[in-house]
């Protein structure tokens, strides 16, 4: 039991909180604390209560994300010129030499070179406490700096960004470098070097509208506010009273924008998961390549697939089982470790599909799939693994950071189709899945597709496209489900189980059609019955064909890829004839 506090203990403490220096305290805007300074900062400036993010400075932010003495700054002492002679209510030489005095920077940004959990990067960092963090042609340039930097050496460039806009004081020079700094994180993306962006509170204006928001990846603090107009700008605008939450961090990554919240606590190492895949990626990975020739079996080997084949209308049965691994507990038992990335960077987060980033062996591999859900509240926020246009945006998004960084990518295809409706066809569903196959048929990676449950038609294609095709032993894979075909063909959707029969969807099937390249053998009665086991052997299966892809060199892999889809039906293809 706890013991009460006596009376004269009550009163000590009292006298001791009195005795404190009103400055020692902060009030939390958010929960109204009153919250110790000093234990504030052990926080890393968070409140102990309700873990609102109270604003950092630069050297504080570098200290949070750096390993202690590995930053080197970089131009510290660049500084703003007054191009305009502008002035509002004071000259703009004296509104800087105020903002100097006060924070100690020459302006808004610091950047240079560091370590983050032994990873080195490149950090730029801007301080709202310098004029709001507004950029002018010093942020601009430092930024830019920082992204040439990060070029030459082809070091990832961490950006954390805290800005009202840009510096109205410098005008067309300070609009400028919004295309300025564009431009330079730009040619990153085109060289493979990572760039990953931190929306730190708040973010607005020609910052969220430049390099902000171009990141490879984009993280944000909890509640920090991003946007490109300011919310009393819009209301004034729209003459509405905003949602609540409007243009937070959550609202964020709710509409696709971003791909995670992240509380600062942990913020350093997140960035540290997805450097540390960054660092796989050419990396020779021991653990696939020792399996490629002979194949090493797994741990805990599972058994034969079955000799006689089963009925075709019974393994649609344990396809479809609720209770078969979905993949968030295929990724949980196969890789070392998987970074979720979020959203569509232009509507929402379609949980219908999942992706990221992820370690096999300590090889990095973008892993995309479909997820029904478990239970029936999962299943309808996840649409029951039905994706819209978004998901496969989503999915778009993933395939071509493999392809931009050069990581192989696994797809577990696992949906009884994309989804029918009537926004999905407004947004174009159509062009979302001929989009996928597009990318896929032509994705300059080794590409690796386990049809893990149900494989619906053009809504699983657009994930099963691929230099090798497997299939779980009681998994499906047609044009249309059973139900489908014996309502529209036999015109009696009674007749689903012989529909499913002459489909010839089963895995047996089409690995006698050429089709699949290889059947995973699941436990005795279905994967539903032993998770591990039937993760196991998926994990063993895709270290073998990953090694195997691996070496084969980019222009073979991609001409293969056209060869056996070219093929795939019978006909030789080849070049037209005269």
């Amino acid at each position: 039991m706890t013991e009460s506090l006596s009376t004269g203990r009550i009163a000590a403490i009292r006298r001791r909180i009195a005795d404190m220096p009103a400055e020692e305290w902060v009030k939390c805007p958010t929960c109204a604390a009153a919250v110790y300074r000093p234990r504030l900062r052990q926080r890393h400036s968070t409140c102990p209560e309700c873990a609102h993010h109270f604003p950092m400075s630069a050297a504080e932010r570098i200290a949070l994300l750096t390993d202690a003495g590995s930053f080197a700054e970089r131009d510290p002492d660049l500084a703003a010129v007054d191009r305009l002679g502008f002035v509002d209510s004071q000259p703009y030489p004296d509104r800087l030499a105020a903002a100097a005095r006060r924070t100690g920077l020459a302006d808004a940004a610091r950047y240079g070179t560091g370590t983050v959990a032994g990873f080195p990067v490149v950090l730029a960092v801007l301080d709202f406490a310098f004029m709001g963090g507004s950029m002018g042609s010093v942020v601009g340039e430092k930024v830019c700096r920082a992204a040439e930097l990060a070029l030459a050496t082809r070091t990832p460039l961490v950006v954390c960004s805290a800005s009202g806009g840009a510096r109205m004081q410098e005008g067309i020079f300070a609009l400028l470098q919004m295309a300025k700094t564009a431009a330079a994180v730009r040619r990153l993306a085109g060289a493979g070097v990572p760039y990953l962006s931190v929306l730190c509170d708040p973010t607005f204006g020609g910052v969220s509208a430049s390099f902000a928001s171009l990141g490879d990846v984009v993280l944000a603090e909890p509640g920090a506010r991003a946007g490109f107009a300011g919310p009393q700008v819009i209301e004034q605008t729209i003459r509405q009273r905003l949602p609540p939450g409007f243009q937070r961090a959550e609202f964020l990554l709710g509409c696709g924008h971003i791909d995670a919240v992240v509380p600062r606590a942990e913020l350093a190492g997140t960035l540290a998961r997805i450097l540390r895949f960054h660092a796989g990626v050419r990396r020779p990975a021991a653990g696939l390549i020792a399996t490629a020739t002979p194949p090493t079996p797994p741990a805990s080997p599972a058994p034969p697939a079955t000799p006689a084949p089963p009925d075709a209308w019974q393994t649609v049965q344990l396809a479809r089982n609720p209770d078969r691994p979905h993949l968030g507990e295929y990724v949980e038992r196969i890789f070392d470790d998987f970074v979720e990335l979020h959203g569509d960077r232009w509507r929402e987060d379609d949980h219908g599909i999942v992706g990221g980033l992820a370690l096999l062996e300590g090889a990095a591999v973008v892993v995309i799939g479909h997820r029904k859900g478990r239970g029936t509240i999962e299943g309808l926020a996840r649409n029951f693994g039905m994706p819209h246009p978004s998901g496969y945006r989503k999915a778009h998004r993933l395939m071509r950071y493999a392809e931009r960084f050069g990581a192989p990518l696994v797809t577990f295809v696992d949906t009884p189709g994309a989804y029918p409706g009537i926004r999905a066809e407004e947004e174009n569903q159509s062009g979302a899945i001929a989009e996928s196959l597009a990318l896929l048929c032509t994705l300059r990676v080794p590409v690796v597709s386990v049809v893990v449950g149900e494989g619906g038609s053009g809504g699983a294609l657009a994930l099963g496209v691929g230099d090798r095709l497997l299939m779980l032993e009681h998994s499906t894979y047609s044009v249309i489900s059973p139900e489908g075909c014996a309502t529209i063909l036999f015109r009696d959707a009674g007749r689903a189980a012989e529909a499913a029969r002459a489909l010839r969807l089963t895995a047996h099937d089409l690995l006698g059609y050429g089709v699949v390249d290889e059947v995973v053998a699941e436990p005795p009665g279905g994967a539903h019955t032993d998770h591990d086991t039937a993760a196991g052997a998926v994990r063993s299966a895709l270290r073998r064909h990953l090694a195997e892809l691996r070496d084969v060199p980019v222009d073979d892999l991609v001409e293969r890829r056209h060869r056996r889809l070219r093929t795939a039906d019978g006909y030789p293809g080849g070049a037209p004839r005269p």
